[in-house]
């Protein structure tokens, strides 16, 4: 097949990531707006989507799943999502969960692979999925026990298994994470999403068709999308949408390209509306960041 008789992909996966309380719970719910969501939270998030509209409200289907080091359900529950169809207790937050049958407590079922692009799926954390699969990896062992390099593996894989499954997914998809420094090979300091371990998450931008990056300055929430950003920020779109130059960021023109096209239709310039200038980006933003890391 020639590239120009390739149809467009119909849907899209997206990582956001950032500091705690930079807004990415909201950015990723206001998909709502136009999406069915299936907010999949680990970590007990679910109250900003609290203050969206209550119609957006109505068409997002919250499931929780009470992860902890204790009981590390969240990686053995979505792992068997995202390959097939479930049916999760409200409780536990277990799939086929026995306890709840016998009872005949609360359920949802779900079929992930049988979704399509009208649906978003969003998993909230990865950042609490990794710590998830290495409480599930080392159950058993003592409180200070360290990771084995067989481990650290076994880490990747189940990961692998897990962002794999979302790559080809025929629905769209949304994994929030938070950030962390990592140094790179030539002594850089760069800011990637949290995944696993340092060495998995330098790469983990392949699994994801677009990177967001969420932060705070001067009081306001900020969110930046572009390759070009800052060398030392992982951040990029392969649909070319810069959120941080639109007047209400929004992830909507990263999934529907009508919404980015029409984005992307310029009113001319008047005394009363001046044309909209790009936020300031790049090194002096990064530089802020990376200095802020270095206290915490």
């Amino acid at each position: 097949m020639k590239l120009t008789e390739k149809p467009a992909a119909h849907s899209h996966s997206c990582m956001v990531y950032g500091a705690a309380k930079t807004g990415k719970t909201l950015l990723a719910g206001k998909l709502a707006e136009h999406y069915k969501l299936i907010y999949i939270d680990m970590e007990n998030g679910y109250e900003s989507l609290l203050q969206l509209p209550p119609e957006w409200q109505e068409r997002i289907e919250l499931i929780s799943l009470p992860d902890s080091s204790s009981y590390p359900i969240a990686i053995e529950t979505c792992l068997k999502a995202v390959k097939g169809a479930v049916t999760i207790c409200e409780e536990h937050g277990k799939v086929g969960c026995m306890i709840c049958q016998r009872h005949e407590a609360p359920t949802v079922s779900l079929n992930l692979p049988a979704l399509g692009p009208e649906t978003v799926v969003v998993f909230d954390s990865m950042t609490q999925l990794s710590a998830s699969a290495i409480a599930h990896i080392t159950k058993g062992q003592p409180d200070d026990y360290k990771l084995t390099f067989t481990d650290y593996g076994n880490l990747g894989r189940l990961l692998d298994i897990f962002l794999s499954h979302l790559q080809s997914a025929s629905y769209n998809v949304v994994v929030i994470s938070h950030e962390q420094a990592i140094e790179q090979e030539d002594k850089r300091i760069s800011i990637t999403p949290v995944g696993g371990t340092r060495n998995f998450s330098k790469n983990i931008a392949k699994f994801f068709g677009s990177v967001v990056y969420c932060t705070r300055k001067n009081r306001k929430h900020m969110f930046y999308s572009s390759t070009d950003f800052a060398s030392n920020i992982l951040t990029g779109t392969r649909s070319n949408v810069a959120i941080e130059n639109m007047e209400e960021p929004s992830l909507l023109p990263i999934f529907n390209p009508e919404i980015a096209a029409a984005l992307a239709v310029k009113e001319p310039a008047t005394s009363t509306h001046p044309a909209n200038k790009p936020k300031p980006t790049g090194g002096a933003a990064a530089h802020d960041i990376l200095a802020r890391l270095k206290k915490s």
